[in-house]
């Protein structure tokens, strides 16, 4: 998944399966897989921003932005 080059239009255009885009999916995917490591236990939000950097480069502002716009809220997920 992270060797994969997408055009800037390809990553804004939502998908029509269920609206996310490229990103959104990678961001709610690795928030899964971290939580089932942790046993179902929150995640911080630093440790799942250093995560999904080793499939997105984004700033932290961006990251910040795409979980207001997931719905997510706090400094533990």
């Amino acid at each position: 998944m992270g060797t994969d080059k997408w055009s800037p239009l390809e990553e804004a255009i939502p998908d029509v399966r269920d609206g996310l885009t490229r990103t959104e999916r990678i961001i709610l995917y690795v928030l899964r897989e971290t939580q089932l490591e942790r046993d179902g236990r929150f995640v911080p939000t630093a440790m799942l921003y250093g995560r999904v950097l080793e499939y997105v480069d984004m700033s932290e502002a961006e990251f910040h932005g795409y979980l207001d716009r997931l719905g997510v809220r706090g400094d533990r997920l």
